[in-house]
């Protein structure tokens, strides 16, 4: 199994909209990535370690694929799509990691 993850940084004064990422930009990956992708989670942060510390990142998403041949098949087609999306939702630049699931 694969994982795609995608991070936003908690950087000072920048910008996510986390109703418009669940209500639209989700949508959007569902659709392009139809049955490929096999489950998805998307998380907002909430503090560090220590409960006063400020989360690390605002959101992140992780998207899972039967494979990296899938994976690639999936979504790279449509990363313009999903990278002209951007703006609606964000001004921060996310980092992206894609894994193998071992455990």
């Amino acid at each position: 199994m694969i994982k795609l993850s995608v991070l936003y940084p908690n950087v000072p004064g920048g910008r996510f909209d986390l109703d418009y990422y669940r209500r639209h930009h989700l949508a959007l990956l569902k659709a392009r990535l139809g049955d490929a992708c096999k489950g998805y989670v998307v998380c907002a942060g909430v503090s560090g370690l220590e409960r006063d510390s400020a989360a690390p990142y605002v959101a992140t998403c992780e998207l899972l694929f039967d494979s990296r041949e899938a994976f690639e098949q999936a979504f790279l087609p449509h990363g313009p799509a999903f990278r002209a999306d951007h703006p609606n939702y964000t001004d921060i630049a996310p980092v992206r990691m894609v894994s193998e699931v071992v455990g």
